[in-house]
């Protein structure tokens, strides 16, 4: 909730100002390589997570249509 305040609090002249100090440390050359990097970060973030809940959902799926055993004490 905190996060969403403090967008909220920056104007459009605050952005510009942010984006002008961005572009003089790293450039107009170096930006979208960054952009491209951390769209890639991205990118791998979410298929990794994709992975894991697919995982999580077909170890589910194979436990619950296992027939049910019976132990030997109860035949």
């Amino acid at each position: 909730m905190a996060n969403f305040q403090l967008l909220g609090a920056l104007g459009t002249n605050e952005i510009i100002i942010i984006m002008v100090i961005v572009l003089l440390l790293f450039g107009g050359r170096k930006i979208p390589e960054l952009m491209r990097g951390l769209g890639k970060g991205v990118r791998e973030f979410n298929d990794a997570k994709d992975n894991v809940k697919r995982e999580i959902e077909e170890s589910a799926n194979t436990i619950s249509s296992e027939p049910k055993r019976t132990s030997p004490t109860q035949e």
